[in-house]
């Protein structure tokens, strides 16, 4: 039996190496929008100044000192601002972006250890994704539940098939190849 026929076609060599560069990007994609997330929260600094300028500018056009709850609203929205809640935001938006340029390149580069460090950190979203289904339950979410265990199950299977290719030859395969 040929060894073609017996592997699916999705592991064989050739798509494989696609597959798994299309996932590759996309996680880095990700993680370039990450990183501009994760900047933009915490070293773009005039969000308080921003701030003031909408409440001043909407309490003069709006007529807000009619509207309580309006201005509420607004106030509230300037405390999340100013008191530092984004900062943690970022910071765990640029460690999260840094996790995804890690797997991206890797596996890109078709590194073993990097499909492990993949399929870990995709499959620690399932748990999320499901909750997230369960209490707002949308096409999107299915989607993209969807793509995170094609995406697990696709890597499971390439690391279970393939045999560990990191391993440095024994000294009697190298003197046997001489």
């Amino acid at each position: 039996m040929n060894d073609a026929v017996s592997i699916p076609k999705i592991l064989q060599p050739r798509r494989r190496a696609r597959y798994l560069k299309a996932i590759a990007i996309f996680k880095i994609l990700k993680g370039l929008l990450l990183l501009s997330l994760g900047i933009s929260l915490l070293f773009l600094n005039s969000r308080a100044g921003w701030m003031d300028s909408i409440s001043d500018w909407a309490e003069d056009e709006l007529l807000l000192v009619h509207n309580k709850s309006a201005l509420y609203l607004l106030n509230k929205l300037q405390e999340v601002l100013a008191g530092g809640h984004l900062h943690g935001t970022g910071l765990l938006a640029l460690f999260y972006s840094g996790v995804l340029f890690t797997e991206g390149i890797g596996v890109y580069l078709q590194f073993r250890w990097a499909e492990m460090l993949m399929v870990f950190a995709t499959a620690a979203l399932i748990p999320l994704e499901v909750r997230h289904l369960w209490h707002k339950p949308g096409v999107v979410a299915i989607i993209v539940l969807a793509v995170i265990c094609f995406i697990v199950g696709f890597l499971y299977r390439v690391l279970k098939k393939q045999p560990d290719q990191d391993v440095a030859p024994t000294e009697r395969e190298v003197v046997e190849t001489r």
